[in-house]
C-alpha cells in the first residue's frame, strides 16, 4: 500500500510541483484547492495517469475556519490515515502600512499561521507514527518583506510554530519541519514585469529563479529523511549575496 500524503494548495505553483514529485515517487495524494475545480481535476488526472497512483482533490479554502471540520470529516469519511502533511496553501495582502485594514491583517493571519495549527490539532491523530509534516514558509519571514507586512510577519511565525511544535509532537513520533522558499519560477512570477525579474536575479548568486521541480524535491527530503526535525531549510539560491 503507497503511503498518503495531504498537500495543501495542490494543483498551482508549489504545490503542483510537490504534486508531482512525490507522485512520481509512489505517494498517493490528497490535493486542496481553493476555488478552480477545472483545475484541480486536469492535475488529479495528470499526476494518475503519469504517475499510477491514487489522487483525491478536495475544495478547501483556508481562510475559513469551517474548512477544518471538512477536511476531517473528509478523512474520516474515506477512511484515510496520513504519513505526511504539506501545508503548502497561504495568502498574501498588499495593502500599503497606511492602508492596511484589520480585516485583511486577520484573514492572512488566520490562513498562514491559526489554519495549519489547528487542523494540525484536529486531525493529528490521523497522522501516522513516523510521519512528516512540512511547512511552507518563506525567505520573506528572514528578509524584511517591502510588500506586504503581513506576509512576512505570518511566514515568521510559520517559522517559529516549526521550532516550537517538535516538543508537542514528541507523543506523537511525527516528525516537523519546513522549506523556506526564495523566488520560484511558478506562473504568478511569470507574469512580473521584465526588469523586477531582472534586479531579484541580480541579487541571486545563481542569477536565476528556482524551478518548481527543484524546489519539490526538497519538500521529498524533508518528508523521507527521518532525522530532520525542526529545522527550516532555506532554498534561495544565495540571494542578497550582493
Amino acid at each position: 500500500m503507497n503511503k498518503l500524503v495531504l498537500i495543501t494548495g495542490g494543483t498551482k505553483g508549489i504545490g503542483k510541483a510537490i504534486a508531482f514529485c512525490l507522485g512520481r515517487a509512489g505517494y498517493d495524494l490528497i490535493l486542496t484547492y481553493a476555488l478552480d475545480q477545472v483545475v484541480a481535476d486536469e492535475v488529479r488526472t495528470d499526476v494518475e495517469r503519469e504517475c499510477g497512483v491514487k489522487v483525491h482533490t478536495l475544495k478547501a479554502d483556508i481562510s475559513k475556519d469551517d474548512t477544518i471540520t471538512e477536511i476531517d470529516s473528509f478523512l474520516e469519511r474515506e477512511n484515510l490515515r496520513l504519513d505526511g502533511l504539506i501545508f503548502n496553501a497561504g495568502i498574501t495582502c498588499r495593502d500599503s502600512f497606511e492602508k492596511l485594514t484589520f480585516e485583511n491583517w486577520n484573514r492572512v493571519f488566520f490562513a498562514n499561521v491559526h489554519f495549519p495549527v489547528f487542523l494540525l490539532q484536529k486531525i493529528i491523530d490521523r497522522i501516522n507514527k513516523g510521519g512528516s509534516i512540512v511547512f511552507t514558509g518563506s525567505l520573506m519571514g528572514i528578509q524584511p518583506h517591502s510588500v506586504s507586512l503581513a506576509y512576512g510577519v505570518t511566514k515568521s511565525a510559520v517559522h517559529s510554530i516549526v521550532k516550537n511544535m517538535v516538543k508537542f509532537l514528541v507523543p506523537y513520533e511525527v516528525r516537523v519541519n519546513a522549506v523556506a522558499p526564495g523566488f520560484v519560477d511558478t506562473e504568478w512570477q511569470k507574469t512580473k514585469p521584465v526588469e523586477i525579474r531582472r534586479n531579484i536575479e541580480r541579487k541571486v548568486s545563481l542569477g536565476r529563479f528556482c524551478d518548481p521541480g527543484e524546489l519539490a524535491e526538497v519538500y521529498r527530503m524533508l518528508l523521507e529523511n527521518s532525522y530532520f526535525n525542526g529545522e527550516v531549510v532555506v532554498v534561495d539560491g544565495g540571494y542578497s549575496y550582493k
